[in-house]
């Protein structure tokens, strides 16, 4: 290894010192690479094996690589769900002296996977509109931030399961830029008709391939992101005028942003001249309303629409137990004790790495209830649980650290995504 090779990190793990950056990225040994599904990238991505994680490892400029490297800082500090920046390496030479390209390295976000990695031999269209939904979400994040993204597309997005939605990571930033002062309108519509053309293209390429429903109309799910990010869009910073005796209004907009999971941080509320009118309109509006109360009852980090139906059981916990008088706090505690954390660890070793463990629990409570439908009966949570594991666990691929062939080949061995506790071979 070069005595020239520079690293750039906010903190260094020494083993990135064993990996061979002396050696051009495409003929690193197989030793080093960790065999995870890739997304379509412009610029040549391997994945490797780091202190018992996976980092992903581009090749780049070093002034691209810095930039990224630094706005994904910046973004992780504006909570914006996005990889982690690890190091920029400059200064590589191969051992016949040559000069090598400089790198970036990001964290493999475990348990996600790149859009084309999540179906099997279709992607039905109710999958495809959700993973434009869950993009339309992080768009909007983003231009509440002032972030202009510049290449919005599936490709530069992963996507991990969230209580039968999916949740968006941004994993591609070169292209943007953050504005201190917000997006003018003209900026938002440019990013969003950027999306609009790019997943329409995504898409088309995968039903020319064979690769999509017959169903799948591409132009009306791209199309669909316009409409869920003008619509969300609207409900976070759109203003609402009503009468003064409709007061009961402001509180219904709040609870309906909490309930898209967002938390208002100042509401601006103001009257007309007569006092007869009442003008709101939200002023700062942060996202993971329900992932702060989870984290804050259980301590448990989870998707927000995995915290929405988590905290859904836990209230219900409360009420079928009588406890709607003790301290809320409390019976969040023994509902971790009793029925969570029984229900992680009953989870056999070598079937952990299929999905999170939030995941798995609504799983189990959709399953349970598919069952009692079934039977027309009460399935006890154990019961529901031993047929949860033999049933569909055992069933699906890891998505921990999923080993497979190159996107490219996808074979049946990757399931269909399927929300309903119900095996998906019964789906193909």
């Amino acid at each position: 290894m070069s005595a020239s090779l520079n690293i750039t990190a906010a903190t260094v793990d020494p083993a990135l010192l064993d990996l061979p950056w002396d050696v051009p990225l495409d003929d690193w040994p197989s030793e080093h690479i960790a065999s995870l599904p890739k997304g379509i990238s412009r610029h040549l991505v391997r994945f490797a094996n780091l202190s018992g994680y996976v980092i992903a490892v581009k090749e780049t400029t070093a002034q691209m690589a810095r930039g990224e490297y630094d706005m994904l800082r910046t973004l992780q500090r504006l909570d914006i769900p996005c990889v982690e920046p690890v190091a920029v390496i400059t200064g590589r030479m191969s051992a016949k002296g040559s000069e090598l390209k400089p790198v970036l390295v990001t964290r493999h976000l475990r348990f996600s996977l790149p859009y084309r990695a999540l179906f099997s031999q279709q992607l039905r269209p109710d999958t495809a509109t959700r993973l434009v939904d869950a993009l339309a979400l992080l768009l909007v994040r983003l231009h509440i931030a002032g972030f202009f993204w510049g290449d919005v597309s599936l490709s530069n997005t992963l996507f991990r399961r969230d209580a039968g939605a999916f949740a968006a990571y941004l994993v591609d930033a070169e292209t943007g830029q953050l504005y201190e002062g917000g997006l003018s309108n003209g900026q938002r519509e440019n990013d969003l008709e950027i999306a609009r053309v790019n997943i329409a293209g995504e898409l088309m390429d995968l039903y020319a391939g064979g690769r999509a429903d017959e169903e799948l109309d591409p132009v009306a799910v791209s199309n669909g992101i316009v409409e869920a990010y003008r619509s969300l869009w609207t409900e976070l910073t759109g203003t609402e005028q009503f009468a003064r005796a409709e007061r009961w209004r402001i509180n219904e907009r709040v609870h309906r942003l909490n309930e898209l999971g967002f938390d208002i941080e100042e509401l601006a509320i103001k009257t007309d001249a007569t006092g007869s009118q009442v003008r709101i309109q939200p002023k700062v509006v942060d996202a993971g309303h329900h992932q702060r109360r989870l984290i804050r009852l259980t301590g448990l980090d989870t998707g927000e629409n995995q915290a929405r139906r988590l905290l859904n059981d836990l209230d219900a916990y409360r009420m079928t137990a009588g406890k709607q008088d003790i301290d809320e706090e409390v019976v969040a505690h023994e509902w971790l004790i009793r029925v969570f954390e029984p229900v992680v660890r009953a989870i056999p070793r070598e079937l952990r790495g299929k999905l999170e463990p939030a995941e798995v629990f609504h799983q189990l409570l959709d399953h349970r209830w598919f069952l009692a439908e079934s039977e027309k009966r009460d399935v006890p949570l154990a019961e529901a649980l031993t047929s949860y594991i033999n049933n569909v666990l055992r069933h699906r691929r890891d998505e921990a650290t999923m080993i497979d062939p190159p996107t490219g080949a996808l074979t049946a061995a990757i399931d269909v995504v399927t929300d309903d506790g119900s095996d998906w071979r019964d789906k193909v």
